[in-house]
Order: structure tokens, then sequence, then C-alpha cells
């Protein structure tokens, strides 16, 4: 059991980083499939394991393999791409065996909103602090999440639907270890 979990936990730091090269470069930031797979990481894996993929997934990338959608190294250890560890927790937390289409997209849903809650400021300080733009709130809620929300979405609903569909036809291999009554 603790093999196979370690083996997807690497699976889906993979799969993310895969992720981040289905890329498009768009406003302060670039749509990838990141959130994605860090989304069925938490569902699949759980709140624990999921987290740990991500964070394989993130060290890999701060010691300068360029595996992240802007490319790889220190610079990159704040902001969406540290978001990506407590995101998958959040998810795994939330999200419950048997899992249905509207209990897995909510607590991806969550998720989102955890990675926007710690991304978003992020990107603020850099666009006002570092590069000067002199941003509003508004304009950094518009331009660093409102514009990436209908793609998320999209994410989410695909994620939903392979989440649910995986643990139907392999219930085994994602089932979660269960807690020890005292």
């Amino acid at each position: 059991m603790k093999t196979r979990t370690m083996i997807l936990c690497a699976l889906f730091a993979a799969l993310t980083a895969v992720g981040a090269f289905f890329k498009i470069p768009f406003a302060l930031a670039a749509i990838s499939l990141q959130f994605l797979f860090t989304a069925m990481a938490g569902v699949l894996l759980g709140a624990g394991y999921g987290a740990l993929s991500q964070a394989v997934y993130v060290l890999i990338g701060l010691v300068g393999v360029p595996i992240f959608a802007l490319g790889g190294g220190f610079s990159y250890i704040f902001g969406f791409l540290l978001g990506l560890i407590p995101c998958a927790y959040v998810i795994g937390k939330l999200a419950k065996r048997p899992l249905t289409f509207w209990r897995t997209a909510l607590s991806m849903l969550a998720g989102l909103a955890v990675l926007y809650a710690i991304g978003v400021p992020y990107m603020a300080l850099i666009a006002n602090g570092y590069l000067g733009k002199g941003l509003t709130f508004w304009q950094v809620i518009r331009r660093g999440m409102l514009i990436y929300l209908p793609g998320d979405l999209l994410k989410i609903t695909l994620g939903s639907l392979l989440c649910v569909a995986i643990t139907r036809r392999m219930p085994a291999m994602f089932a979660l270890p269960q807690k020890k009554s005292a």
C-alpha cells in the first residue's frame, strides 16, 4: 500500500509538471493544466498525499528544474505555485467517498478559492511592489482571478468527471486509508 501511494504521489507530481507545459501566456500569468492535476491529486490521493505530491512538484521546480509554466528556480517560491500544496490538501479533506460529481466539484472549487487566496495577493505584491504597475484592488482581482475563472470552472468540471469515473473503475487503486477507531 505504501509503495503504491508513493508511486501515485510521484505520478501526480509528474502530471502537474506536464500540465505546466500545456500553457497559454495570458494577462499576468499563464493558463496551464497545473490546477487540474493538483485538484485530481487532492481527490484521488486524499489530503496528505495529495499535498505531498504537490510539495514534491514545487520542490523539484525550486531547485532549478524548469517544470513550472514559466521556468524554474528559487524565485518562484511564493504565489500560485506555493498555493498548490494547501489547495490539494483542502480538496482532499473535502472530497468524500463515494465520490459524486457535485461533491467533487465543490471540493475542487474550495481548493481553487485557497489557491486564489494565496496567489492573487502575491501577484498584487509583485505587480505593484516589484514591477511598479500601480494596480488597484479591483484591477488585481480582475486580471489575477476573474479572467481565469471560466477556464478554472472548465477544469473543475473535467476533473470532477474524471475523478468520479476513475474511482468507479478502479476503486481499490484510489481507496483512501480508513482511520482506526479508538
